[in-house]
């Protein structure tokens, strides 16, 4: 049985970020799942990642029994990858970062660097941060975006996440990368997580584009996806 494809979204938005690629990997046979994890970390409580591992959990208990999975991670969701990765309850036979964040090669990994930590500080009303849409210019927000009906649909999802989810430290249990892992790069700054996942061993490949490429071009990124888990697939056969 060739495994799913389990698409997680950035915490900070949500899964019609993942919507397109999803119904491109449906048209072509593939089994995709996307997880909604919104409301996790926007009305859950610190730790936030048990929370988000149950998320995963309760979403690939639609699947057929038995069936593995890959973990397809974008942005910060690739923090919580080697949590989900015992809690998902099948075999997950790969990981895949998609412009995401890297935990760390042993735990455990902050949710923030300290430099982000402090800006988000400044910027958070009432414990909660603002959307985040909002963090950056409009035009640097709208060149990521194919057109006003996408930057609605993504605007619409996005929580205002507690500054506590990014005081957090995300768990990385051993042998969580015991399994084909690799890097689908769209461009900086995560251009320096794409060459840390080359000395980690890992299988990188670029799709040039901004950090939603998912949205803009979303054949393109399926495509590379699918070259990358096919690789991963035969071990689930």
């Amino acid at each position: 049985m060739k495994p799913a494809l389990v698409l997680l979204h950035s915490l900070l938005l949500g899964p019609v970020t993942w919507a397109p690629v999803a119904a491109r990997l449906r048209a072509l046979d593939a089994a995709a799942v996307v997880p909604s994890l919104v409301h996790v970390a926007a009305v859950g409580e610190p730790p936030f990642w048990p929370g988000v591992a149950a998320a995963v959990s309760d979403s690939v208990s639609q699947l057929p029994d038995g069936q593995p999975i890959v973990l397809v991670a974008h942005s910060n969701a690739g923090l919580v990858v080697p949590a989900v990765v015992p809690a998902a309850g099948r075999p997950v036979v790969g990981c895949l970062f998609v412009d995401a964040s890297l935990p760390s090669r042993s735990g455990p990994t902050p949710a923030a660097s300290p430099e982000r930590l402090a800006y988000l500080r400044s910027v958070a009303t009432e414990g909660r941060l603002p959307q985040w849409t909002t963090w950056w210019e409009e035009e640097a927000v709208a060149s990521l975006l194919p057109d006003p009906r996408t930057r609605s649909m993504v605007s619409a999802e996005q929580p205002r996440l507690p500054l506590s989810y990014y005081e957090q430290q995300f768990p990385v249990p051993a042998g969580w990368d015991d399994r084909p892992c690799g890097y689908l790069l769209f461009g900086p700054p995560y251009d320096r997580m794409a060459q840390e996942s080359r000395t980690r061993g890992w299988s990188v490949a670029e799709v040039p584009g901004g950090h939603l490429h998912q949205l803009v071009d979303p054949d393109a990124v399926t495509a590379r996806i699918l070259t990358i888990t096919a690789r991963w697939g035969s071990a689930a056969d």
